[in-house]
């Protein structure tokens, strides 16, 4: 799958980072059901008054096409200095003072961390006759990469990041394995940071070789199939400022050879002319290609390069030369290039385009668009394993390689299946399912036989049948559709009462399906209900849903979101009082954006790793990329949008909002803390009533990938704590003690 160099792959984590935790439900050991026990006391009771750290303002403005925009905490910005430092920390006073001071908070966290205990089994993938895979035991801060001989075999350990730091920081976060399975060219990121250090180790020996490559940023790495190397992409070594923060321009394609230093890496491609582009290479199972993504910003459409491995010094040939589509490898047969694309087909289709004769004219649809967006196509027993969204569920489907449809995949129910990767004489596959009460299981698939067997599954007390999903229609401001998945035990009443956790992302093209996560189990263990929309600017729908909520469309996503609790109120399962919104990333936008523009519609707000200064974004680390999906501030144009929804510009004094609990980390060098540093600022400078206005900022943490199971459990326990004291949730009369 083509890794995406941008915000979305961040959010995409934390919107499924708990798909891949445990589950399991016991019933408290008094008489009264969870479903007959009291939710919260009639009125929740009052708030203490918080008193904030003074943040100074400056008089800081700057004129944006002509308009006056004051920035009177820009000094924010200076994540090192002193002031800084001093100001973090006397906000985390304030906060983990409310925290610590709330009656039921330890027992989240203790039930958490109970239901957080399983095994947790990553997808196998098999290289030289071995299968590779992560398992985490259950309380583990980083999962632990296996090796075995065979499936039968018993596997050994092969690299446990967990030994690399004593708080679980550092993260393995790529890993790629040579064809004949005797090396492992693995990625370490350290706290959070999207910066990625590779190193090599022998899979025989389990030492590391010499082999140390630094300042890797957004790239995989694709060995060649004699073992003897593999092609990686980096940015130069950030010469000014924090690398935290420095703007990231000018990514250049590497061939790394083993034993050798990085400094005698072969440039294989750059464009001193295009700062923006970013390079991701795949080489061909035949080994007689390596294939170049290009990507310029979050947009799907790229460019299709290639290289001949053949002829040492063969050029690199530029395939696809316009970016007017998005185009993803599949796969080749020799000279044949197989791809999954938009072109002409904005919910996807499987064309074929021959190198020997690449005009347009020539090339060859396989598998035509259908009513369901597809989104990932394998080769695998000389197959097309194609994935498609069907209302946002998986739907997956077999064809043979002249494009026939063979049958479909029978999956265990509507949910999420994803994997499916191997080389095209595998007989067998792998893929992972799961749903909002189905956890994460692991099936072995025999694609000549159509065999489906269970591979690894979770032995959790969990039942499922407890517990209620479905899947509703609203219609948006505009009378767009959207869908909604609801899931809450079963027995709830639709009293208007109900306390509600409404979760929404809506941009960069990215789907979100049903997944399993123990955090919203204890949520609906503790009586609430979990509301997920897929909002425009997602990819549920293909091509034309991403674009209606992008650019100069982005305020139909908050629309969306907002018919989504409008929804919720006139059914009765919540009021205005009892409705929390969260969100992450462009998700902590979104959250940003409709708690600004609506105040008195939620009752508390949760946005997380948000962006929230959209007049400054661009300015720092990767931000730039995102310019695709938000527009350009430095354009009159989109500065009018963007300017109209920034949430940082919509605060207004003397307005009521609803209890907000901001949530970043210092090390977040994806969206910078910053944007959550001056917007908890703002909206505290802003409140006009009692309602807390609380940021949370971790240490040593950064976007959410690689994330430490302790912080993850920590942070999950704060989030449903805030909300159970402002709503007057009673958590002792849900949870088990």
């Amino acid at each position: 799958m083509k890794q995406l160099p941008c915000i979305g792959w961040g959010l995409l984590i934390l919107a499924c980072a708990c798909a891949v935790r445990e589950r399991s439900v016991r019933e408290p050991a008094d008489a009264q059901t969870p479903e007959s026990a009291p939710v919260a006391t009639a009125t929740a009771p009052a708030i203490t008054p918080v008193t904030y750290p003074e943040t100074r303002r400056i008089d800081h403005v700057d004129v944006l096409h002509g308009v006056k925009v004051a920035d009177p905490y820009r000094w924010l910005e200076n994540l090192d200095s002193q002031e800084t430092t001093e100001w973090v920390a006397a906000q985390n006073k304030v906060t983990f003072g409310f925290l610590e001071a709330i009656k039921g908070r330890d027992l989240i966290k203790q039930r958490l961390t109970r239901l957080w205990d399983f095994e947790k089994y990553g997808l196998p993938e098999k290289e030289g006759g071995r299968y590779f895979f992560t398992r985490n035991s259950g309380l583990q801060n980083q999962s632990v990469l296996y090796v075995a001989e065979s499936l039968d075999a018993e596997p050994r350990e092969l690299l446990d990041p967990n030994a690399l730091s004593k708080d679980g920081t550092i993260a393995l976060s790529r890993v790629a394995i040579s064809e004949d399975g005797n090396l492992l060219a693995y990625g370490l990121s350290s706290a959070g940071s999207d910066w990625v250090e590779f190193k090599v180790r022998d899979v025989a020996t389990g030492k590391d070789l010499p082999d140390h490559l630094k300042w890797v940023k957004f790239s995989g790495a694709a060995w060649t199939r004699d073992n003897k190397g593999f092609f990686y992409s980096r940015y130069d070594e950030p010469k000014d400022g924090n690398p935290l923060e420095t703007v990231n321009y000018f990514q250049k394609l590497f061939y790394h050879q083993i034993g050798t230093p990085q400094s005698a890496d072969r440039l294989i491609y750059h464009r001193p002319d295009q700062k923006e582009w970013t390079f991701y290479p795949v080489v061909t199972e035949d080994g007689r290609y390596v294939i170049i993504h290009v990507s310029a910003g979050t947009d799907p459409k790229n460019l299709v390069f290639y290289k001949d491995l053949s002829a040492p010094d063969a050029p690199v040939v530029e395939l696809i030369k316009e970016f007017t589509a998005r185009l993803d490898f599949v796969g080749n047969d020799g000279p044949v290039f197989w791809f999954n694309t938009d072109l002409n087909a904005p919910r996807g289709r499987i064309i074929a385009i021959d190198t020997r004769q690449p005009a347009r004219e020539n090339w060859k649809e396989l598998v035509p668009q259908s009513e369901d967006t597809l989104q990932e196509v394998s080769v695998v027993g000389n197959h097309f394993i194609a994935s498609y969204l069907h209302d946002a569920s998986t739907r997956v489907r077999v064809f043979d390689l002249a494009g026939r449809h063979v049958r479909d995949v029978k999956l265990p129910g509507l949910g999420t299946a994803s994997g499916f990767g191997g080389k095209r004489d595998d007989p067998e596959t792998f893929y992972l399912f799961t749903s909002f009460n189905y956890p994460p299981t692991v099936f072995r698939y025999n694609v000549a036989e159509d065999k489906t067997t269970v591979f690894r599954q979770p032995k959790v007390d969990f039942d499922p049948g407890a517990y209620e999903v479905k899947q509703v229609f609203y219609t948006s401001k505009d009378g767009t559709r959207v869908p909604m998945f609801i899931t809450h035990k079963k027995g709830l009443l639709l009293d208007g009462n109900n306390p509600v956790y409404l979760y929404g992302y809506g941009g960069f093209n990215i789907s979100l399906s049903p997944f399993f996560s123990v955090t919203n189990l204890v949520w609906m263990e503790m009586g609430g209900v979990f509301a997920m929309p897929n909002l425009r600017g997602g990819g549920e729908y293909g091509k034309a849903w991403h674009e209606a909520g992008r650019l100069r469309n982005k305020q139909n996503v908050f629309d969306d979101f907002l018919a989504a609790g409008e929804w919720l109120i006139a059914n009765k399962y919540t009021n205005s009082k009892r409705l929390a919104i969260g969100g992450g990333s462009n998700g902590g936008l979104l959250v940003g954006a409709v708690m600004t523009q609506r105040p008195d519609l939620f009752g508390a707000a949760l946005p997380a790793v948000g962006v929230m200064d959209m007049l400054r974004f661009h300015k720092f680390t990767i931000g730039w990329d995102w310019k695709d999906d938000y527009g350009d501030p430095d354009k009159p144009d989109d500065f009018k949008v963007l300017y109209a929804y920034s949430p940082l510009h919509r605060i207004r004094p003397g307005t009521c909002y609803p209890p907000t609990l901001i949530t970043t980390a210092d090390h977040d060098d994806r969206v910078v803390p910053s944007h959550s540093f001056k917007f908890a600022a703002a909206l505290q400078a802003a409140q006009s009533c009692n309602n807390p206005v609380l940021i949370r900022i971790e240490t040593r943490a950064g976007h959410g990938a690689g994330k430490p199971t302790t912080k993850i459990i920590e942070e999950a326990a704060d989030r449903w704590a805030f909300l159970a004291r402002v709503f007057g949730m009673c958590v002792e009369c849900r949870l088990p003690g």
